[in-house]
């Protein structure tokens, strides 16, 4: 069983047991996600596949947030060939790590 949610703007496609990054989020560590910003857009269970429009009703989602942390590092360099111009940026994006615990239609 499967399902393709939105969280934080953006689509994953989850299963029962497994963890996902996404944009960091309101919440303590150990705490359950909030139902209100998971929208459930399909359901699979087992070849029996129900489309949201938009979303999938009575289906639900159980979720708790693992961990709050970094990305990884991500470098940006800008060069003008010939003109001495170089410029050297870094950014690390926030995440959150959630687990996945029930999927239920």
């Amino acid at each position: 069983m499967y399902a393709i949610v939105e969280i934080a703007g953006q689509q994953f496609k989850i299963q029962k047991g497994r963890s996902i990054y996404t944009h960091r989020l309101e919440g303590d560590v150990d705490a359950a996600l909030a139902s209100d910003k998971v929208k459930i857009l399909l359901v699979d269970n087992e070849g029996s596949i129900s489309i949201g429009a938009p979303t999938v009703a009575g289906a639900t989602v159980s979720a708790k947030i693992v961990e709050h942390l970094k990305g990884e590092k991500v470098l940006v360099f800008k060069k003008k060939r010939r003109k001495g111009y170089k410029k050297k940026n870094g950014h690390r994006q926030y995440l959150t790590k959630v687990l996945i615990e029930d999927i239920t239609i």
